[in-house]
């Protein structure tokens, strides 16, 4: 990675979070600064702790110490979970939804403010500059791994994926047609965004050289941010560190998108190489094997 491109990057987040007033202890002129303002947005009116902590990826601890504050202000109270014992959930005190309330009409002004400085162009430039960064930094947050072929969650979404399947194709899909775990003698990868799986795929051989890509899925969560292209491309260098310079697939042709993502990532269209009654149209793509080691 070029060093000039992480600087620019370190660069921009330095002047955004000093923009945004991030970096002060009295976030949008409160007595608090941005973290336990954060948490009475996200808390809404009420919210169950585990999902709080899983959501924004807090340290259980530094959670606790959160509404720990906001509790000795009386802005927040922590009950049990009236359905789970286990659980507990926050809420928002009248003084805290009143608090809230302040921090979103302040938050909504000041960015009215900062577009004001900007003609409709380019206020139009800005907000589909923010989406990109969004999709973007998603996307870089996605963590894709190979996992043993009988993984618990992998097969979850293999099933949803052939449920889906299912209601895409004008014959139905058959779940019995998913490769075993048995006979995924290649890998099967998968995807996870803050540690819940969005997406699947796997590769077997059909020779020494050659591989074929099965069961290509995206979470309907997680699609439009580029996932599908980068679980492509984590196939195929997966296979390509085992020693195959062939890639074969086959699709439906309702999958529009799927088609074009193929064509797009450089696949051709070749006559037809097996027997899958849901492989309308077949696609191949040389690449160069990689040497272990």
């Amino acid at each position: 990675m070029e060093p000039d491109l992480i600087e620019q990057i370190r660069d921009f987040n330095r002047f955004y979070t000093q923009r945004l007033g991030l970096l002060t202890d009295r976030y949008l002129g409160s007595d608090r600064a941005l973290g336990p303002s954060r948490l009475l947005w996200e808390i809404g009116d009420r919210r169950d702790l585990r999902e709080l902590r899983d959501h924004l990826g807090l340290d259980s601890g530094y959670l606790s110490r959160l509404l720990r504050s906001l509790e000795e202000q009386d802005l927040v109270r922590v009950v049990a979970h009236p359905r789970d014992g286990r659980a507990r959930i926050a809420e928002l005190t009248a003084a805290g939804r009143r608090e809230r309330d302040t921090l979103e009409r302040r938050s909504r002004a000041d960015v009215a403010a900062l577009l004001g400085g900007l003609d409709p162009g380019q206020q139009e430039r800005l907000a589909t500059a923010q989406d990109q960064v969004r999709r973007l930094l998603r996307l870089a947050t996605v963590t894709i791994t190979p996992v043993a072929t009988d993984d618990p969650e992998a097969w979850r979404c293999l099933k949803r994926y052939a449920t889906e399947l299912a209601t895409l194709f004008p014959e139905g899909y058959d779940d019995a047609s998913l490769t075993r775990p048995e006979d995924i003698d290649g890998s099967l990868l998968l995807a996870r965004e803050h540690g819940e799986p969005v997406g699947c795929s796997a590769w077997i051989r059909l020779g020494r050289r050659t591989a074929e890509i099965r069961h290509l899925w995206i979470d309907g969560r997680a699609r439009g941010i580029g996932l599908g292209r980068r679980l492509l491309r984590q196939v195929e260098t997966d296979a390509a560190t085992h020693g195959v310079d062939t890639i074969r697939l086959g699709t439906h042709r309702t999958l529009g998108e799927a088609i074009a993502l193929y064509r797009s990532s450089g696949y051709h269209e070749i006559d037809s190489y097996g027997d899958s009654p849901y492989n309308q149209l077949s696609f191949e793509k040389k690449q160069p094997a990689v040497k272990p080691g």
